[in-house]
């Protein structure tokens, strides 16, 4: 049975969804002299707000530094008060209220115009004092709000976060943003683990556990404990590798094996990486294997190991 709460969340998630489908009907040149003030920037994008407007503001700053496009949120209260000097000619103003007629922006705005500094303007009324100083102005629809009084901010926040995001993401793929630039700008957390390269993760030199192919078992159990990885690579005598001993390569050849060689023992033509590749890859690789490491070869030297990647060091950084 339906409740009178859902049919209220119904309603307004479709009335924002209505306006976010408005707002994209009517994005005109604004926005293209919107993204080339930006674009073109020197500086940083100053973003500001007050209220609502201010809470949103810090988010599409937050959003534009993290794809490639230097941002910062100045509130516009402290700027009355000294923050007026974090921003300078270099930069451009993105400047957020739904009325245009927010008093605490009175100061900046008039702070931009006596140093030349490039205004944009975001709100749904071009004929407020916002509207008319701002050089480019990126108009909201007027539409009302979700709550049916037109008291809380619902409707208009969710176009105002929209529209931020389209200018960041069109600032991003204008500068060719790729996912090691975001990874430069997200080292921690889950996405910067989605953006690891095996080469930030794997094992080198001496801890990776190598053998050669005439070498004698007892040698080759010796590495895969010492080391610690269950496996050791086997190479030839250029230092290619031609293959990997498992525990479950042992468990196969336990008759008689103490009078083998590694050549005998080994897996030929084992899975392996590059230290380029995503680390999200290996791990889907080593999960469709059903194994747990994975021999890393650089195809810049064809055959050669460069490491070993296992799959505790990519759990460790949120993967798998």
């Amino acid at each position: 049975m339906k409740t009178p709460f859902l049919d209220t969340a119904r309603r307004v998630i479709r009335a924002e969804a209505a306006a976010l489908e408005t707002l994209a009907e009517r994005l005109d040149d604004h926005f293209r002299s919107a993204i080339d003030l930006m674009r073109t920037c020197k500086g940083r994008v100053i973003v500001t707000g007050i209220g609502k407007s201010g809470h949103i503001a810090k988010k599409i700053a937050a959003t534009l530094a993290s794809t490639g496009t230097p941002a910062q949120f100045v509130h516009p209260a402290e700027a009355s008060h000294g923050d007026l000097g974090m921003i300078t000619a270099a930069d451009v103003v993105l400047a957020i209220s739904n009325s245009g007629e927010a008093p605490e922006l009175s100061n900046l705005i008039a702070y931009s115009r006596r140093f030349d500094i490039p205004l944009i303007g975001m709100t749904s009324r071009p004929d407020s004092a916002l509207g008319n100083q701002s050089d480019v102005i990126l108009a909201l629809p007027q539409l009302g709000e979700a709550c049916g009084t037109g008291a809380v901010p619902t409707i208009s926040t969710t176009m105002t976060l929209a529209l931020g995001d389209a200018l960041a993401v069109a600032l991003m793929e204008n500068r060719a943003f790729t996912a090691e630039h975001f990874r430069n700008f997200h080292p921690g957390g889950k996405l910067g683990a989605q953006f690891s390269r095996v080469r930030d993760l794997m094992h080198t030199g001496d801890a990776v556990p190598l053998v050669p192919e005439d070498a004698g078992m007892a040698r080759a159990i010796e590495e895969i404990s010492t080391k610690a990885f269950g496996v050791t690579g086997v190479i030839d005598n250029q230092g290619r590798l031609t293959g990997v001993i498992t525990t479950g390569d042992l468990g196969r050849h336990i008759e008689g094996l103490m009078a083998l060689n590694a050549r005998d023992v080994m897996s030929r033509a084992p899975v392996t990486i590059g230290p380029d590749d995503l680390a999200e890859r290996a791990v889907g690789i080593m999960n469709a294997r059903k194994i747990n490491c994975l021999m890393v070869v650089d195809p810049a030297e064809p055959g050669l190991p460069a490491g070993l990647l296992h799959i505790h060091d990519c759990l460790r950084v949120g993967l798998g």
